[in-house]
């Protein structure tokens, strides 16, 4: 089984942090940041990764330490789990809809670093949530995980629809691209020899 563990502790934030890529989309989530416990959960469903997250951050000062230290020890769960990235499919893409919202999501497991980020969320927050810290999420991710990842808004205009649409988006298209390709199991996807 691939998994991994992570533990972060700076002076903003400490992060415990479970990741089990052959799940069956079990979470338990505790962030201190209301959304985002509900995007990661949702993440974890639809990507059927069992993912555990505890976050004590200075959300007193706002959420977006925590935000992006979370994402950080995500990616860096991924890129831990992933190992030697043998056997993966390494691309996958989706259109997905929620509600009016359409979005579109591609991605690259290749070992390099890309985020392409188009989302026009109109609202500064989703209940207490600043909708900027959205993209934070996602670069502190790609940094971390050593990933290209694309996150285009088709349409839509309700804020909650679109990130909940980019996280759900999100979780099919990484559940997909860390799948082992039973063809090609014992291959690194690459013809460098190394992702």
């Amino acid at each position: 089984m691939r998994k991994a563990d992570i533990q972060r502790k700076t002076a903003e934030t400490e992060i415990s942090l479970s990741l089990t890529l052959e799940g069956s989309g079990k979470s338990e989530i505790r962030t201190g940041v209301g959304f985002l416990d509900h995007m990661l959960t949702l993440f974890a469903r639809h990507g059927r990764f069992d993912l555990t997250v505890r976050c004590v951050g200075d959300t007193a000062v706002d959420s977006h330490h925590s935000v992006e230290d979370i994402g950080i020890c995500l990616g860096r769960a991924f890129k831990e789990a992933l190992g030697e990235r043998r056997g993966i499919c390494r691309y996958a893409h989706a259109i997905l809809p929620m509600d009016e919202a359409l979005l579109l999501c591609a991605a690259d497991v290749s070992g390099r670093s890309c985020l392409r980020y188009d989302l026009a969320i109109p609202a500064q927050k989703v209940g207490d949530f600043d909708t900027e810290l959205t993209k934070e999420f996602f670069e502190a991710f790609v940094r971390s995980a050593e990933l290209s990842l694309h996150l285009k808004q088709l349409d839509g205009e309700n804020s909650h629809h679109i990130i909940e649409g980019a996280f759900k988006a999100f979780a099919r298209v990484l559940r997909e691209a860390v799948r082992v390709d039973p063809d090609a199991a014992n291959e690194i996807p690459s013809t460098k020899g190394i992702l």
